[in-house]
């Protein structure tokens, strides 16, 4: 029995230490990609300063989730708070105590909005640059000069802090928006202006609002950085449930939050308050783009 007990201490012990090594490992592997740095050159912006521009920047602060992750008055607001997954909150964009942004040259503006990184040349934290590494020089000038008139709000956050499970999932790859400068494509080259025209091009250029809980295929599944018994996003291609929509019926989902089948959509999963501002012919447009995307259940 004194040796069963022995041997058994013994793997114990082992599988203690074993555990130990793994938690180090995930500590050190994750820390090294948080504390990375990057030196990306950008090309001069220039931002405009009439009113209609900044009235356009304000509306593509809402369709393009500014607000929804930084709050109505874009001071920032908790946005995770599972201690085991991550305590982040959303920065504080505007001028006041607390900015994140306070000092930002245009420059710093278009690293962090197309590239994910931050003055210090660190990542930002679940910073969907990935959505916003196409957007036009016209819009990101709007967006910019919109972001640098808003009033002031004085509101201080901590620093992020990652869980072990965020951090193991991170490691293991299942977490890869949590740093988007590892996943932007820092080479690729934004247009100058997109033609606001109801076309698949100008819905695909819109769509990449989309990806970041839709996929890059649109074909829906496990959103990033969400509990793993979180609801799964929505299959937006000709396979999912647009397959049965008409446009009509799809322009009054996304202004309404109740789709044709009469269910209300949860604003908190799906932003129609969001993409209620989006015109007419961008509605058209993004249904256009995705009654073109091939089936993604036949392709699997």
């Amino acid at each position: 029995m004194r040796r069963l007990l022995k041997w058994l201490g013994v793997v114990v012990a082992v599988l203690v230490g074993l555990v130990a090594v793994a938690v180090l490992f995930v500590a050190i592997a994750s820390e090294r990609r948080i504390d990375k740095t990057y030196d990306i050159a950008v090309a001069p912006l220039i931002l405009p300063t009439d009113a209609a521009s900044l009235a356009e920047g304000q509306r593509l602060a809402t369709i393009r989730g500014c607000t929804e992750c930084h709050g109505a008055d874009l001071g920032g607001q908790a946005f995770i708070d599972e201690p085991m997954l991550a305590t982040v909150h959303a920065a504080n964009l505007t001028g006041g105590e607390g900015s994140a942004t306070a000092g930002y040259a245009v420059e710093d503006w278009v690293r962090a909005i197309r590239h994910g990184i931050g003055a210090d040349g660190r990542s930002l934290v679940i910073m969907p640059s990935y959505e916003f590494s196409g957007i036009s020089d016209e819009q990101l000038g709007q967006l910019v000069a919109y972001l640098e008139s808003v009033a002031p709000v004085n509101r201080d956050f901590p620093e992020p802090k990652f869980g072990l499970m965020g951090r193991t999932l991170f490691v293991a790859g299942q977490f890869p928006t949590l740093l988007p400068a590892e996943v932007v494509d820092h080479m690729a080259v934004a247009p100058a202006s997109v033609p606001a025209r109801a076309s698949v091009e100008y819905g695909a250029y819109l769509a990449a609002s989309c990806t970041g809980c839709h996929q890059a295929n649109l074909g829906g599944g496990p959103i990033p950085g969400q509990p793993p018994d979180a609801l799964p996003s929505a299959d937006l291609t000709p396979s999912g449930h647009l397959s049965g929509w008409t446009l009509d019926g799809f322009v009054h989902t996304l202004r309404t939050g109740v789709t044709p089948e009469g269910k209300e959509l949860d604003p908190a999963m799906m932003p129609w308050t969001l993409t209620r501002e989006m015109t007419d012919v961008e509605l058209e447009a993004l249904w256009l783009y995705l009654s073109s995307l091939p089936p993604i259940a036949s392709a699997q």
